[in-house]
C-alpha cells in the first residue's frame, strides 16, 4: 500500500485542525438559543459570510478528488461543471428566485412548495431530498476515508468513524451556525492548502501552454470538439452539455438544492441573500485553476515516462480519484503535506457538514413537524434537530459503503441529482413564474418526473435498453447518459405538470402573492444606484464567464 510519509509537524497540523473545528462548535453553542439560531444561523450573516459558506458547502469530495480525477479521465471538458454548469444558475438564483425564497420567510425549499402548492408536494420533496442528502453525505465520508486509508494507512472503518464523529460533534452543538463558520475556515484552508499544487506543477512542466500542448486535442479544449462526440474526452455533443448540464442539472442543483440555498437563507436581509450566490460565482469560476489544472498536470506527468508519476490502481482498475493526493505527495515538503492533507479533509468535512445541516432542517420542519408532530414546540424542534443530526451521520456511514461500490463518485453524484433535482427544477420554475400551475399538477408531475429518471437509470445500468435511446448518439458514455437523462426527466415533469394543471383546481391568486412573479410587487434595491445593485454584479459575472469560455474554446 502506498502512503504519504507524514512527519510529526504534519500530524500536529492535522490534529490542530480537528481540535479547532470541534472548539468552534462548542464555543458557538452558547449563541444557539432558539430553533432559528440552529437552523438558520439567526439570519444575521453578511453577504460575504453567507457567500463563502454557500460555495464552501459545495466544496466537498466531489469538487476536490472527484473533479480532479475526472479531469484526468475526461480532460478540460470537466470545466463545464464550473462555468456553464454553475454560473448562469447561480446568477438566476440571486436575481430572480431569491426574492421569493427569502421574503416568504421559509426555512427550507420544501417549505416554499407548501406555500405555493400544498402539503403533499412539500412532504414528497422533503422525503426525496432527505434520502438524496444522506446518499450524497456518504460520498464525503467515503472520500475522506479513502484519503486516510489509502494515503495514511489508517483502517478503513476507523477512518470513516473518525470523520463522522467530528462532523456529528460540531453540527450537533450549534447547527447551521457552526457549519457556516467552519465552512468559511475550510474555504481558506482549501485555497491556501491546494493552490500550490497548480503553481508547482506549472513550474515543473514550464507553462500553462506547455501543459496543454502535452495533452491530446480531445482533452485540451472546451467547445471546439463538441460538435462530434467521438472527438472529445467526455464523448458528448454540445447539446447534451447545454441542455443536460448547463440548464437542467445546473439550475436544478443551484436553485433548488437546499444544501447550498440554506446558506443564503442565513443572510441578514434580502439584498445580502441575493448577493450570496453572486459573490460565490466569482470564486466558483476561479476553482478550475486549482482543481481542473491539477488534473491536467496529472495527465501531462503521466504521459511523460521520465516523470515517475502514475495513478494508483485497485485490482487492475485505475483510481482516478488518487490524482490530487499523489500530486500533494509529489510537490509538498514536510509540514506542507500536513496542510495539503488538512485541506482535503476540510473539503470533505465542509461537504458533509453542509449535507447534515440541510438534512436536519428538512427532516425537522418538512417531515417531522409537518406529518408526525404538528404541535411541536420550538424547544422540541431544537432537540429534534440535534437528534436528527446524530441519526443522519449514522445513516451516512451506511451510504458511504454504497458509494464505495460505484466506479467513480462523479457518476454516482450525477445519477442522484438527475433523480431528484432535475424534475424538481421544472416544478419550481413553473410554480414561480406561472400562477395557474395547480397543486395536483405539481405533485403528479414531480412524482412521474422522479420515477422516469430513476427508471432510465435502471434501464441503462441493467441493459434493459440501449442508452443511445436517451443520448441520441451511438457513442457510449456514462456522463452523456447522466446529462441527457436529466434533460428528459425535466421535460417529462414540465409537460405533465402543465397538462394536469389545465384540468385541475387552481389556487386563488390572492394566496400566491409573494410566491409567484407577476403577482408580487418587486421594489427591492430600487433606491440604490445601479452599480450597487445585485444586477450589476450579475452582469460582471456573466461577462467574465463568456470571456473564459472564449479563451479556452
Amino acid at each position: 500500500m502506498q502512503s504519504i510519509g507524514l512527519t510529526f509537524i504534519d500530524w500536529i497540523i492535522i490534529l490542530i485542525y480537528f481540535v479547532f473545528v470541534l472548539g468552534i462548535g462548542w464555543y458557538l453553542k452558547r449563541f444557539t438559543k432558539s430553533e432559528e439560531d440552529f437552523f438558520l444561523a439567526g439570519r444575521k450573516n453578511s453577504s460575504w459570510v453567507a457567500g463563502l459558506a454557500f460555495l464552501s458547502a459545495n466544496l466537498g469530495a466531489l469538487e476536490l478528488l472527484g473533479m480532479t480525477g475526472n479531469t484526468f479521465k475526461y480532460g478540460m471538458y470537466v470545466a463545464h461543471f464550473y462555468w456553464i454548469g454553475a454560473i448562469p444558475a447561480m446568477v438566476f438564483l440571486g436575481i430572480y428566485m431569491m426574492p421569493f425564497y427569502y421574503s416568504s420567510k421559509i426555512k427550507s425549499i420544501p417549505g416554499y412548495l407548501k406555500l405555493r402548492f400544498d402539503e403533499k408536494t412539500r412532504v414528497l420533496n422533503g422525503i426525496a431530498f432527505a434520502i438524496m442528502t444522506l446518499l450524497v453525505s456518504g460520498i464525503n465520508l467515503y472520500a475522506m476515508a479513502l484519503v486516510l486509508h489509502t494515503f495514511l494507512g489508517w483502517d478503513w472503518n476507523i477512518s470513516m468513524w473518525a470523520s463522522a464523529l467530528t462532523v456529528m460533534g460540531y453540527v450537533t452543538l450549534s447547527g447551521l451556525m457552526s457549519a457556516i463558520f467552519t465552512e468559511i475556515i475550510q474555504f481558506f484552508l482549501i485555497w491556501f492548502g491546494l493552490f500550490l499544487v497548480s503553481i508547482l506543477g506549472i513550474i515543473e512542466i514550464g507553462s500553462l501552454d506547455q501543459i496543454l500542448n502535452r495533452l491530446p486535442e480531445s482533452m485540451n479544449t472546451l467547445w471546439s470538439t463538441s460538435s462530434d462526440p467521438t472527438q472529445n474526452g467526455m464523448l458528448i455533443h454540445w447539446a447534451g452539455i447545454v441542455l443536460g448540464l448547463g440548464f437542467v442539472l445546473s439550475f436544478g442543483y443551484w436553485t433548488t438544492d437546499f444544501l447550498v440555498v440554506q446558506r443564503a437563507f442565513s443572510a441578514k436581509n434580502l439584498r445580502a441573500a441575493r448577493m450570496t450566490p453572486l459573490l460565490a460565482s466569482f470564486f466558483k469560476m476561479a476553482l478550475p485553476f486549482i482543481v481542473i489544472l491539477a488534473g491536467l498536470i496529472a495527465i501531462a506527468l503521466s504521459n511523460d515516462p521520465n516523470s515517475g508519476f502514475k495513478l494508483l490502481e485497485d485490482g487492475g482498475q485505475v483510481n482516478y480519484d488518487s490524482a490530487l493526493p499523489l500530486l500533494i505527495a509529489r510537490y509538498y515538503p514536510s509540514g506542507l503535506v500536513g496542510l495539503g492533507v488538512t485541506a482535503l479533509l476540510a473539503g470533505f468535512m465542509a461537504g458533509q457538514a453542509g449535507n447534515i445541516s440541510a438534512f436536519n432542517t428538512v427532516w425537522t420542519y418538512d417531515i417531522y413537524k409537518s406529518v408526525l408532530n404538528k404541535k411541536a414546540s420550538d424547544s422540541h424542534l431544537l432537540w429534534m434537530g440535534r437528534v436528527s443530526t446524530v441519526v443522519g451521520v449514522i445513516i451516512s456511514l451506511g451510504t458511504a459503503y454504497w458509494a464505495k461500490s460505484f466506479p467513480s463518485i462523479m457518476d454516482y453524484m450525477q445519477a442522484i441529482f438527475s433523480w431528484v433535482n432535475a424534475p424538481l427544477f421544472a416544478t419550481m420554475l413553473l410554480g414561480m413564474f406561472l400562477w395557474w400551475i395547480t397543486p395536483n399538477g405539481a405533485f403528479w408531475g414531480l412524482v412521474v418526473g422522479m420515477l422516469s429518471s430513476f427508471f432510465m437509470w435502471l434501464g441503462v445500468k441493467f441493459h434493459w435498453f440501449n442508452e443511445s435511446i436517451i443520448t441520441m448518439s451511438s457513442v457510449q458514455s456514462d456522463m452523456a447518459a447522466n446529462f441527457w437523462r436529466a434533460w428528459w426527466a425535466w421535460v417529462i415533469c414540465f409537460a405533465l405538470t402543465i397538462v394536469i394543471s389545465l384540468f385541475t383546481k387552481k389556487k386563488p391568486k390572492a394566496e400566491l402573492v409573494g410566491l409567484v412573479k407577476g403577482l408580487t410587487e418587486e421594489k427591492h434595491d430600487s433606491h440604490l444606484p445601479f452599480v450597487k445593485r445585485p444586477e450589476f454584479v450579475a452582469i460582471i459575472s456573466i461577462v467574465i464567464l463568456i470571456v473564459l469560455n472564449i479563451l479556452f474554446w
